[in-house]
């Protein structure tokens, strides 16, 4: 259960590079980070789905469809619950008070801490890999999260100094609650009826789904999806 911790760190050195370079970092290099980090996020999606899915051809074919369904299921719940909607809601208040602190020469420090907390928090593939990480170990989407973390914060420094960093404290506490509380909590009774593969399956389909986000393939509303990992294993007790 490192993920949060690595989430932490992810934030601090992006903030630390950020204070000690001045010029941002160029357009060519963006591009790479932004195209490496949709590969991994795509390696990552795909590794949690093909380790997940066991037994025979037929056996797996039922995992990937229960996943996919549970998936279509937990996209409607979360229209339904507009979970889309407030993460967008949210998002603007932060974007609002970036492009306010842009139009003076330094932000307020607190502005930046609150802005990149709800931006840090509110990501969907923090969530997910929070849960990933309490339920059997699997920290990756934490750490692939430090990278986006590290690279955003470059920017939130040059423009709400250093005191921003102190973000990646409500942020460790955040996700490392949700860790914790799956770790201690869910995963056991979990893993007693094997629904953990489950769970896993769905989650490696949506983090897949967050590559096309980055690469900006297309607009995916990634909230919505959200409840597909407490459907999944409500649809393996009741089909297996």
């Amino acid at each position: 259960m490192i993920g949060a911790f690595l989430n932490a760190l992810g934030i601090l050195a992006g903030a630390l590079f950020g204070f000690t370079h001045r010029q941002p970092l160029s357009a060519r290099t963006q591009q790479f980070f932004k195209s490496a980090l949709g590969v991994l996020t795509v390696l990552c999606g795909l590794y949690l789905v093909y380790s997940n899915i066991t037994g025979t051809f037929s056996a797996a074919l039922k995992q990937f469809f229960l996943a996919a369904l549970a998936i279509v299921l937990g996209n409607w719940l979360g229209k339904l619950l507009a979970l889309q909607k407030m993460s967008n809601r949210v998002g603007r208040y932060a974007a609002g008070l970036i492009t306010a602190a842009q139009k003076k020469p330094t932000g307020q420090p607190s502005d930046g801490v609150i802005a990149a907390t709800l931006l840090f928090c509110a990501a969907p593939l923090g969530i997910i890999g929070a849960v990933t990480d309490g339920m059997d170990g699997f920290f990756y989407l934490l750490a692939l999260k430090a990278l986006m973390d590290g690279l955003a914060m470059i920017s939130f420094v040059k423009i709400f100094r250093w005191p921003v960093a102190l973000t990646a404290i409500p942020v460790l506490i955040f996700l490392n609650g949700i860790t914790l509380s799956v770790h201690y909590y869910a995963a056991p009774i979990l893993e007693t009826h094997h629904w953990i593969n489950a769970i896993n399956v769905a989650a490696g389909l949506i983090v897949c789904a967050t590559a096309l986000v980055i690469f900006e393939v297309r607009r995916v509303e990634l909230a919505n999806y959200l409840p597909a990992l407490v459907v999944a294993p409500l649809l393996a007790r009741l089909l297996n």
